[in-house]
């Protein structure tokens, strides 16, 4: 709905509402400026519902309506589905013949309305616009998603179960799926923002039909019942791959969720400091390597294609090797390992192709890493990834892959640590002032590093939670970054064999900075808070 003030004039004129009542609506705008006057005062009731809808879309132009689950008469999820429902404010609730009726809760959103109005196109329907409150849309949303919920549990048809499970995970934005047989029964879990949330018990009696439906469409043997990898390309805008695993109460699946032509994400949306100069002096190399480091789940190829995104020109030759390719870039020459092909031989192979730029997933074993510090060393920049817990132990790892420490010394120049925090969620985290022991935890953190924060005007948040995050008061997630650069002090210092402790003391006088500095800055901007630094950090 449009917030300006001549709607709230217009409803004066027309004697819907008095102007006390959108003075009132003013003031509780003022706490709540996501909000806009027409749904403030239904909120508010301070006006008969449909009396003040009517009178909205005569003002606006507009068709409107007071939706109910009961008016959604078609299965949105073949056209548009609840994420896109959530995101744009919007539900699709008819479609006769042609005409697709969807209503909104902004009929000024263009944007929302332009996304809708092409998803629905690619399905040959034109878009019949309504305006609606956006309370009106949440609870139906809410409804939708029970609704949903339910059916998993109550599916009697295997086929649609299972594709209940998947287009729900989907909607979710969760990145695995776990279906785990129990004892008495099989469990649903979605992996959403790093979190395991359960989301259905089936019968154990369907446990067998789920397996082998599953199976089915993942291409894996049926009779097998030691591990197997398959995948599932069934659903247009996603890569699923699969993977069992045989427990003592049944085989296991895990789902990896990888959307198709996801949009690289700048460095800076990721959370890297918004610093051009700095960006350009960690990854704008040459004859050298980079290196990601972090456990597994952590983002680490999602940052590595950000940085690539930043150096991609035309001039530019990149070529990337993958186990597998998650995200496909075009103007990339892009190498999927496969049963015939390692890390090491195809690396091999794009060095005689002129490369400018070497993406390699993964440094996995000394054969990998070598040919690695070769490229680096004969003037190609290779960007890769390797498990450790932070950056100066990237080195370390390196010296257990029997990489020698001239070789580590003369070709590592960055070597970048992150890990995945939750950020608050806007729709219910309730502000409020750091407590005294937040502000000593945060403190002695930033002593040790000499850095000093300043909490004026600053505050943090209690995590509510809300149907929006799945009841866990946190929604998407940004990283937390380290950068160690190699100096000359820190190349002497690798060469001369010292160990990662008198290591990690230069880096620290010449200004590195460790993961938690990052972590707190976040929280001081009050895009996390200091329990999910301690959950992902463990600072006590």
């Amino acid at each position: 709905m449009n917030g300006r003030s001549p709607i709230g004039v217009e409803l004066v004129k027309r004697g819907v509402v008095k102007e006390v009542d959108i003075q009132t609506a003013i003031e509780y705008q003022k706490q709540h400026p996501e909000k806009k006057i027409g749904d403030i005062l239904n909120i508010l009731n301070l006006c008969p519902q449909r009396e003040l809808i009517r009178a909205m879309g005569q003002i606006l132009g507009e068709n409107v309506i007071i939706l109910t689950a009961d008016d959604v008469k078609i299965q949105g999820n073949k056209f548009m589905n609840l994420e896109i429902s959530k995101r744009c404010k919007a539900i699709l609730f008819d479609i006769i013949g042609k005409k697709a009726k969807v209503c909104f809760a902004d009929t000024a959103n263009h944007k929302a309305m332009e996304e809708v109005r092409l998803i629905l196109l690619k399905h040959d329907l034109v878009m019949e616009k309504y305006l609606t409150f956006e309370t009106n849309i949440e609870t139906v949303i809410k409804s939708l998603e029970n609704k949903e919920e339910a059916t998993i549990v109550d599916s009697v048809d295997i086929t649609k179960l299972v594709d209940t499970i998947i287009r729900s995970g989907m909607e979710k934005r969760a990145s695995d799926i776990h279906i785990e047989p129990l004892e008495d029964s099989v469990r649903v879990r979605y992996r959403i923002d790093g979190e395991l949330i359960t989301v259905a018990n089936i019968e154990k009696k369907k446990q067998l039909q789920l397996i082998g439906r599953i199976k089915a469409i993942s291409n894996m043997h049926q009779e097998r019942q030691d591990a197997q990898d398959g995948t599932i390309n069934s659903y247009p805008d996603y890569n699923i791959r699969v993977a069992s695993q045989r427990t003592i109460d049944g085989e296991k699946f895990c789902l990896r969720l990888l959307k198709k032509n996801e949009g690289i994400r700048s460095i800076f949306d990721l959370g890297f400091p918004t610093d051009e100069g700095y960006l350009k002096k960690c990854f704008d190399k040459r004859n050298s390597i980079t290196i990601v480091a972090a456990p597994t789940g952590q983002g680490k190829t999602t940052t590595l294609y950000s940085i690539l995104d930043y150096l991609n020109r035309p001039e530019i030759n990149i070529t990337t090797v993958e186990d597998p390719v998650e995200i496909r870039v075009p103007g990339i020459n892009q190498i999927e390992i496969d049963e015939k092909s390692t890390f090491a031989s195809s690396l091999r192979s794009i060095l005689r192709n002129d490369p400018d730029i070497i993406l390699l997933g993964e440094i996995r074993d000394f054969e990998s890493a070598e040919i690695a510090i070769q490229a680096g060393q004969t003037g190609h920049y290779v960007l890769s990834t390797i498990h450790t817990i932070n950056a100066i132990e990237v080195i370390t790892r390196l010296r257990k892959m029997e990489i020698s420490d001239y070789d580590i010394s003369s070709t590592l120049a960055t070597a970048v640590s992150q890990r995945l925090l939750r950020r608050v969620c806007p729709h219910c985290a309730v502000k409020r002032a750091f407590s005294k022991d937040e502000k000593d935890l945060i403190n002695k953190f930033a002593e040790r590093y000499h850095v000093k924060f300043d909490f004026t005007g600053k505050s943090t948040f209690d995590t509510k939670g809300c149907k929006k995050c799945n009841h866990t008061g946190y929604l998407d997630r940004v990283a937390a970054f380290e950068v160690l650069e190699l100096t000359d002090e820190i190349k002497d210092l690798i060469v001369s064999g010292a160990s990662s402790l008198r290591i990690r003391e230069m880096a620290i006088e010449q200004g590195y900075k460790p993961l938690v500095i990052d972590a707190f800055k976040k929280v001081l901007e009050g895009v996390t808070t200091v329990e999910e630094v301690n959950k992902r950090l463990a600072l006590y």
